[in-house]
């Protein structure tokens, strides 16, 4: 070992102070406000044995072992599909420092890592969110699919809610509801609008998932005013893997217009949180081309009383007579500062004031252009 690497793990381990104030995973947490402490970038094209860190698309907090598990969107692309184990050193000040400590492949049913798009295009996954169960020792993860139909292929590939080791082996599947099956007509998920976040709920019996953007059945796409683009939150019960209600929530119109007016533009939802009582920390994340930082209002939802819509086959035609409420807790283009393509959030520490910690990732598309952004915020309890 080099004395340069010496010395910088010495002052790693001095310059700043933890805290291990574990999150039982049954609380349920207070959230009137949260305020921004720092933000961290990690270095691009980042080379971690041998792989390329990037793509980090979804984040989740191990309190026991005081580490983060983040899960990249590569689709086998540049190194085969993976997620990433963290360190993570901050304070009520600032993060210090993010320190890679571990990559695991992730494996399909036969045994082998995924294919890539050439390879194999209807088992090529796209990574979108990660969540660890201590309870059972597992974590589960989401593939987004595929849907690609035009006048040269049809490639049809159906989202996944998986269930793995920790060493990335395949366990099992969670059964997915009939409409969230790919179809080459205009049924069922858009592509790339699927699957994108998950989470816990009720001390581990419960998963959340939602999907990014409307199903076709269920109405358009977010545009620049309010046309009701209506998105599902999907519950399962973990110990026998059913979805046992859906429930609709409406997304915000996009933020801006594109340049040019044609040009690519989104509002959809990247990752979900539970807090308890039925409520979720919810990402909005709005992109329009030709600017190139990102939108990201947070949302606290709250599910109770809302209509479970599983037999509703349609939005468009018959809406939720009760939608999931939500209410803003920050959008962050108030912050003043460049944000870029978050994807995931997860709790972190608590603070020496009692108050808990949000952790936000972003994507960065392996793009020179993009970040691999770290955002840390103070909970502030509501009264």
């Amino acid at each position: 070992m080099k004395k340069s690497v010496c010395l910088f793990i010495s002052i790693l381990v001095s310059c700043t102070v933890l805290f291990s104030q574990k999150i039982k995973p049954d609380e349920k947490v207070s959230i009137g406000s949260i305020r921004f402490i720092s933000e961290y970038d990690v270095p691009h094209n980042l080379v971690y044995k041998g792989t390329t860190i990037g793509g980090l698309s979804g984040i989740d907090y191990d309190s026991t072992k005081g580490v983060y598990y983040m899960i990249s969107d590569d689709r086998s692309a540049i190194n085969p599909a993976r997620y990433y184990t963290a360190k993570i050193f901050l304070n009520e000040k600032k993060i210090d420092s993010v320190v890679f400590v571990a990559v695991t492949t992730l494996y399909q049913k036969n045994g082998k890592p995924y294919p890539n798009s050439k390879q194999d295009p209807a088992h090529t996954p796209d990574p979108e969110a990660l969540r660890y169960n201590p309870h059972t020792h597992q974590m589960i993860w989401s593939s987004e699919g595929e849907r690609i139909v035009n006048g040269k292929d049809t490639v049809l590939e159906n989202p996944a809610i998986t269930i793995i080791s920790p060493d990335g082996k395949y366990i099992d599947t969670f059964p997915l509801p009939p409409n969230l099956l790919m179809h080459a007509t205009e049924k069922g998920p858009r592509q790339n609008g699927v699957l994108e976040g998950l989470s816990f709920a009720d001390n581990f019996t419960k998963l959340y998932v939602n999907v990014e953007e409307p199903l076709y059945e269920d109405g358009p796409r977010a545009d620049l005013s309010d046309n009701n683009p209506w998105v599902r939150f999907y519950r399962f019960d973990v110990k026998s893997r059913k979805n046992t209600a859906q429930f609709a929530y409406k997304l915000d119109p996009i933020a801006y217009p594109a340049s040019p007016a044609d040009g690519f533009k989104i509002n959809g939802i990247p990752d979900i949180l539970s807090i308890g009582d039925q409520k979720l920390i919810v990402l909005e994340r709005s992109f329009s081309t030709g600017r190139m930082p990102c939108t990201i209002k947070i949302f606290l939802a709250d599910m109770k009383g809302a209509t479970d819509i599983s037999n509703n086959p349609s939005l468009k035609i018959k809406p939720s007579e009760k939608p999931v409420s939500k209410k803003l807790l920050l959008n962050m283009d108030d912050l003043g500062i460049y944000i870029d393509n978050i994807e995931g959030v997860t709790f972190g520490p608590t603070l020496p004031n009692g108050h808990k910690t949000l952790l936000l990732v972003s994507d960065n598309n392996f793009l020179p252009i993009e970040k691999t952004q770290f955002m840390l915020f103070e909970v502030i309890p509501g009264s």
